[in-house]
């Protein structure tokens, strides 16, 4: 396959019409959702289950992108235990599906963390907990942390080993110690290079968001399966859960792909 150039030797853009497909199909479904009686009942109850979606989406990033540094750091620090301690967690987490994990995370590790839990409760006679007491939202984003902080851990990783060792070590020559080093020289620079495959994974999980759904989680997918299934409209219903997906996916994927264009001509 070959690429055509501009005269400058950047790769030439091709104009987007797949997007323009993309668009057209959009437009024809959201025809449908505004003029058709079935098509609007299932929007109306589909949509209930956006604001949960992006909640459980948000909270998982946010964790699972502290949990990411800090592996990272462990990955890259010079004690052997924690390097090697680091990418147990990573090899292990990354190796497994995240919906395994789901339901690992689920209905193994959430009743052994209650047990244990009473386990040290019963002696101070404290009341004991239930598994049910954990809610399965709260499972779902525990396990969508864990999953997804192995893969942010690989992003933070390479894009501080990215950062030029001579600015570090100019750095250390200045009297910085390793934290004011990490801060001011380091992470402001590998933030240039983590930001763009940071912003992806994000936009991954957006979309494995609706694994939640295996759990009876009540986001876009499970809302969608819900009604389908009542109403047989499966036709209707899996196109407008497609649609929020996609609207939601490609939006970002253009602003990510905007922002880096933004970046690459800034940094010339």
């Amino acid at each position: 396959m070959f690429t055509s150039k501009n005269p400058t030797g950047s790769p030439k853009q091709d104009f987007p019409y797949w997007l323009l497909v993309a668009v057209g199909i959009a437009v024809f479904l959201l025809f449908q959702i505004a003029t058709d009686e079935i098509y609007s009942q299932v929007m109306a109850t589909v949509s209930r289950g956006i604001w949960l979606t992006i909640f459980v989406t948000l909270v998982a990033f946010f964790l699972a992108s502290l949990i990411g540094l800090l592996l990272a750091l462990a990955s890259l620090s010079g004690s052997l235990i924690l390097r090697q301690s680091a990418r147990f967690y990573i090899e292990i987490v990354r190796g497994m599906p995240i919906i395994v994990l789901l339901l690992y995370i689920a209905f193994v590790a959430t009743p052994l963390m209650v047990a244990g839990l009473n386990a040290l409760l019963e002696p101070l006679g404290i009341g004991t907990l239930r598994t049910r007491d954990f809610p399965l939202l709260w499972r779902a984003v525990l396990a969508l942390t864990i999953g997804y902080s192995a893969f942010i851990a690989e992003v933070f990783r390479a894009g501080i080993q990215a950062v030029d060792t001579g600015q570090i070590e100019a750095a250390e020559a200045l009297g910085m110690n390793r934290w004011l080093r990490f801060r001011l020289i380091v992470f402001p620079q590998a933030l240039k290079t983590i930001l763009p495959p940071l912003g992806n994974d994000f936009i991954a999980l957006i979309k494995d968001s609706s694994l939640v759904s295996v759990l009876g989680v009540a986001d876009i997918t499970q809302l969608g399966k819900v009604y389908a299934a009542g109403s047989f409209r499966y036709f209707e219903t899996y196109n407008v859960v497609a649609l929020i997906y996609l609207m939601m996916t490609i939006t970002l994927s253009l602003a990510l792909r905007k922002f880096e264009r933004a970046k690459d001509v800034g940094e010339r």
